[in-house]
């Protein structure tokens, strides 16, 4: 490239040197010396610049094809986007149904396993209670027979204890040098008899209140039982088992 400016000073001083041709504006210039130095030029211009006027000759028909192309480019690219959208809207419909199917399926398995649970806890419950009521009745009767029986037994001593005291008394009635020993003797044997009854009544009283107490712990138990196995229900750890519960 550095040639091509070279050759065209070179030019310009041939040109300027020239002999002028009187009455006119022209001059006259050594032929071979400019052939050889256009010569010059022509071969110092790089070949881009050929390529170049090429291409500016041919403009317009390259930006035609370019602009053709890219609008079939662009054509092609919205037909494959939208069938890409296309096809990824009815996957993402179908991964949805699944998704949607696959959650009903464990909704209605997790509420059929509680239904499962509760029903279970329930009749366990139901079970506990009647056993628990069974027992408690059955203490209660054997309670109510025996305190009717250590009170019947008490009453019985109680009055045998009078009698004999009356008996005695209105056998020292008849000595008067043993009345007030009678008299003394007989409110021992009464109040004897009175506290032995009393005793009686205690020892019932506390062996019915014994039975109750172990009858409470059990229900006590059951309740505590039956409340884990709600709040076991609750978090979903399972059904606890309440035999093993009372067998403790």
């Amino acid at each position: 490239m550095y040639r091509v400016f070279e050759a065209l000073d070179e030019l310009v001083a041939i040109v300027e040197e020239a002999r002028g041709i009187p009455t006119t504006r022209n001059c006259v210039v050594p032929r071979g010396d400019m052939l050889e130095l256009l010569d010059d030029v022509r071969e110092a211009i790089p070949g881009e610049l050929d390529d170049a006027q090429d291409v500016l000759d041919h403009r317009d028909g390259i930006v035609n094809d370019a602009r053709s192309s890219a609008e079939s480019t662009i054509t092609s690219a919205n037909d494959q986007a939208e069938r890409t959208v296309t096809g990824a809207r009815a996957e993402a419909d179908r991964l949805l149904a699944d998704a949607k199917a696959h959650a009903d399926r464990m909704i209605a398995e997790a509420r059929a396993h509680a239904d499962h649970l509760v029903a279970t806890a329930t009749a366990e419950a139901e079970r506990v209670v009647a056993d628990g009521k069974a027992e408690y009745e059955a203490l209660t009767g054997r309670a109510r027979t025996e305190s009717e029986r250590m009170i019947a037994a008490g009453q019985a001593s109680y009055e045998r204890s009078v009698a004999e005291g009356q008996s005695e008394q209105d056998r020292l009635v008849q000595q008067t040098e043993v009345v007030r020993a009678a008299h003394g003797e007989s409110a021992r044997l009464i109040d004897s008899a009175q506290a032995e009854a009393d005793r009686l009544r205690n020892d019932c009283d506390q062996y019915v209140d014994s039975k109750l107490a172990d009858f409470e712990e059990t229900l006590h138990t059951a309740l505590r039982t039956v409340g884990r196995g709600r709040h076991q229900l609750r978090s979903g750890t399972g059904v606890p088992d309440y035999a093993s519960e009372f067998r403790r």
